[in-house]
């Protein structure tokens, strides 16, 4: 005779391959879920390199500062510096002109002329004086024309006072120190080192 199963074996197939199923799909979700925790690991790994790399790039950049604030009092100090570098130069240029300044006004002051007052501002020489006659003031101003530390002689008044002697006439000058004689001071005292 022939063998003939009664047992109800489509629903105990039917349970195994739903058991499969799900076993299948709990083996997808795991692998997918572990897929997912090693993505993630990966990005939050860049995430934290990159993190690393800007907190790095934050303490180069707070170093550059502070040298850069360095360099700018630096700069501010050469600046205040080469000042007074250009104030000490200057003094060393203008400490003989007022010698060479009388000097020179001895050579083009002529007989008959009378200094009474120098005075320099700048450089500006007002000359307050008394003169014999009007030639020898000209003589003066042709003597500033040619001298070589002076120039722009300009007469400002002649005043005679009939109630004073008649001989002697006040004047007012003004006369130009030339900016060369600085110059040449300069260079000569560069020669001297």
């Amino acid at each position: 005779m022939a063998y003939i199963n009664l047992l109800p074996w489509r629903e105990e197939a039917e349970k195994a391959r739903q058991r499969d199923f799900f076993i299948i799909l709990g083996g997808l979700a795991t692998f997918s879920l572990l897929i997912i925790v090693v993505i993630g690991q990966y990005y939050q790994a860049r995430i934290d390199g990159q993190s690393v790399r800007n907190q790095y790039l934050s303490n180069e950049i707070a170093k550059v500062d502070v040298r850069i604030a360095e360099i700018k009092t630096l700069k501010s100090k050469k600046k205040s510096l080469q000042e007074r570098i250009n104030v000490i130069e200057q003094l060393q240029r203008s400490r003989n002109v007022a010698t060479q300044v009388l000097d020179e006004i001895a050579k083009i002051v002529p007989a008959g002329v009378y200094l009474v007052k120098l005075d320099k501002k700048g450089d500006n020489i007002q000359i307050l004086g008394k003169s014999e006659s009007n030639n020898h003031l000209a003589n003066m101003i042709r003597g500033v024309e040619r001298s070589s530390l002076f120039d722009n002689a300009i007469l400002e008044s002649i005043e005679t006072n009939d109630a004073r002697s008649k001989l002697l006439s006040d004047f007012k000058m003004k006369i130009h120190i030339k900016s060369q004689i600085n110059k040449q001071d300069n260079k000569s005292a560069k020669g001297g080192k």
